[in-house]
């Protein structure tokens, strides 16, 4: 990776201590948490492996969140290496969600795709209002990136998991709801390592710096 690409500009520093930025978590954070409880009700209760896969998004996402709350205003060399731990949280729950739709494919029953949608639709908004809060911060540091990532991501999965719903409902099988689990574990697998990748430039281009005569 080059230097340009580890360089982080002095604006992205100061983006850091911004306190809009912990402003932005916090909402982030408290709205998360609360649609990891409902979403996974609602995903219990309509048997949906699409729904319950995003629920978990949402808890991992509100564990990411917190982190960020943690380390913002630190060091870019702290805030890489919390980034580096939310990559590696990211991609590992891809996988998760992954062997939860192939035990979903194998034992699994067909969802209530009402549920789907309307509660598809309800995540959707609440992430929507995130992600346009989130927007001025996508291009910072590893550590800002993995939660526009985070965010952007679960987006899209609402909108999958809406369009599976309308599936289940057209052609009375499971198999969208499987399909909608399985993007998710890739677009989980795909985001957790542009974050790693990212957060190990940042750290090279740290310890290149202190070694630095």
């Amino acid at each position: 990776m080059s230097d340009h690409c580890c360089h982080v500009p002095d604006n992205q520093a100061n983006t850091a201590n911004d306190p809009l930025w912990r402003k932005v978590l916090w909402f982030a954070l408290a709205t998360n948490l609360a649609m990891f409880f409902v979403e996974m009700a609602a995903g219990a209760l309509a048997g949906s492996r699409a729904l319950q896969a995003d629920a978990l998004d949402f808890l991992g996402d509100s564990a990411n969140y917190a982190i960020s709350l943690g380390v913002a205003g630190m060091a870019l060399s702290w805030r890489s290496r919390a980034a580096l731990v939310k990559g590696l949280t990211i991609f590992t729950f891809g996988f998760a969600v992954l062997g939860s739709a192939i035990w979903g494919l194998l034992h699994g029953s067909t969802p209530d795709p009402w549920a789907m949608t309307g509660i598809g639709t309800l995540a959707l908004a609440v992430n929507v209002v995130v992600t346009i809060a989130l927007f001025r911060f996508r291009s910072g540091d590893a550590n800002m990136r993995s939660v526009w990532i985070c965010s952007r991501n679960d987006a899209i999965n609402n909108m999958l998991v809406i369009a599976a719903g309308f599936a289940v409902l057209w052609t009375g099988s499971r198999l969208p709801d499987l399909l909608v689990a399985l993007v998710m574990a890739a677009l989980g697998i795909s985001g957790g390592w542009q974050v790693i990748r990212q957060a190990r430039g940042e750290l090279a281009g740290t310890a290149r710096k202190t070694s630095q005569p």
